[in-house]
């Protein structure tokens, strides 16, 4: 029975290009088109026939891209991989990890028929494997939002909007000076895609609040306090962070704790986490569980062919504030 991919390589385009023709969800040249259609005729390509016989070769394993690179937070990626597993459990599936940081051990997974689908996180905003991921045979689904997302299958928590939100939040609560405590170093520099995007959304909102802003990126642990010592020096009319890095967050609220003049804490974070922190005012629930549950279930829709591409955003909330 004749493949999506035998239908690319016979019109000599890539896989997603066959998948955008069928679906319409992307302009096509007509000569393209032609191509692609004249292949499917000639080869009797089904695409109801290859699902069923997609279907009937199944695995019943998502397989689940984590890297663990320099500056990552593992608790927060293993929330993510617990949410990713008990949704494909409530399914009937299992999760096989890959551990690999590159498109190559996703496409060993695909071509060796290990699974079914695949999900990638720790997600760069020009991700290297997007290309790889858009000619695999078997559906992917990336947990973060790299450029080009509407014409990818992406699941993730807004964090641009999370990061409109805490500017807004210390606006209202007065302040005029607030700074920005992010990822570790190694995660800013890869342009990985949340820090991005909220450093992205907590630049623009302080600007359209009137907010005097910095961003600064920050070690896990006790190295945080060094970064709180000079941003304090260099600006000591600061009177609120918002931090979005949960192995700091501790070291950073006991180092304000014996400040001369009051320092506000919002963090974003699993809000289990965060809570406990003295010293935290408020904060933005990160939902990592929920998460990888959400992808899961994205994958799977995927499998069964009922995903469309584009991109599914969490909304952010405050802890304990209804959604």
């Amino acid at each position: 029975m004749p493949t999506i991919a035998d239908v690319a390589q016979a019109a000599g385009v890539s896989i997603s290009t066959v998948s955008y023709v069928m679906s319409g969800k992307r302009t096509i040249s007509q000569e393209t088109r032609d191509r692609v259609e004249q292949a499917m005729v000639d080869l009797a390509y089904s695409p109801q026939a290859s699902a069923r016989s997609l279907a009937s070769r199944s695995t019943s394993v998502l397989g689940l891209q984590a890297p663990i690179r320099a500056g990552v937070d593992v608790h927060v990626v293993m929330q993510i991989v617990a949410g990713a597993l008990k949704e494909a459990r409530v399914h009937h599936h299992d999760i096989l990890l890959l551990t690999s940081d590159d498109a190559a051990g996703v496409e060993r997974a695909a071509r060796a028929g290990m699974v079914d689908g695949v999900l990638i996180l720790d997600v760069e905003t020009s991700d290297p494997r997007v290309g790889t991921l858009a000619e695999l045979s078997i559906p992917s689904v990336l947990i973060g939002l790299p450029e080009g997302a509407d014409q990818l299958v992406c699941v993730d928590f807004d964090f641009e909007a999370a990061g409109r939100l805490a500017a807004q939040r210390l606006a209202e609560r007065g302040h005029t000076t607030v700074a920005l405590l992010g990822a570790p170093p190694q995660v800013q520099a890869r342009h990985t895609s949340y820090s991005d995007r909220l450093t992205r959304g907590f630049r623009a909102a302080s600007a359209e609040v009137g907010l005097t802003a910095t961003i600064h990126s920050c070690p896990a642990g006790p190295g945080a306090t060094e970064v709180v010592d000079a941003l304090l020096t260099d600006s000591p009319e600061t009177t609120a962070l918002f931090v979005h890095n949960e192995a700091a967050l501790p070291f950073i609220a006991a180092r304000l704790m014996g400040s001369a003049s009051p320092i506000e804490i919002i963090a974003l974070s699993p809000a289990e986490l965060a809570l406990p922190v003295p010293g935290v005012s408020d904060v933005i629930d990160l939902p990592a569980e929920e998460l990888g549950a959400a992808g899961a279930r994205a994958l799977l829709a995927a499998i069964r062919g009922e995903r469309q591409l584009g991109a599914e955003l969490l909304a952010p909330r405050f802890a304990g504030e209804a959604g």
